[in-house]
């Protein structure tokens, strides 16, 4: 590979980090209006019909309630973190071994913090 190649490469790296980037930003948006929905919503606070016969039917809307919720949150979490590494201008490295996650994993997965040999690994390593 010539030098304009690679940069060629690493601008084309950069280009598609920003649009990423991006993306993250507007998930965070999403992710925090739809925290607010369900803080806001009636039916999450407990505030069903009183007169509601079924009260297994509103416990598992509850406990459903709650697990978006928490996988909201989760999502947020992995968000902020990731674009947390941005400012500190680490975003698209691997957190185990440096190296530059693959864009391609980055695309399918833009708050990714290991590259596929660490993932690979880790995950090997909790079978």
């Amino acid at each position: 590979m010539k030098l304009d190649d690679n940069i060629a490469c690493m601008v084309d790296r950069q280009v598609l980090e920003r649009a990423l980037i991006d993306t993250l930003i507007e998930e965070r948006t999403q992710l925090e209006e739809q925290l607010k929905e369900l803080g806001t919503s009636d039916r999450s606070k407990g505030d069903f019909d009183p007169n509601f016969a079924d009260s297994s039917q509103v416990t598992a809307e509850r406990g459903e309630i709650e697990a978006l919720r928490l996988s909201l949150q989760e999502r947020l979490k992995d968000v902020d973190h990731a674009l947390k590494k941005v400012s500190q201008d680490n975003y698209g490295l691997c957190e185990t071994c440096g190296a530059e996650i693959a864009i391609e994993r980055l695309e399918a997965m833009p708050t990714a913090r290991y590259c596929m040999t660490c993932a690979t690994a880790a995950k090997g390593s909790h079978r």
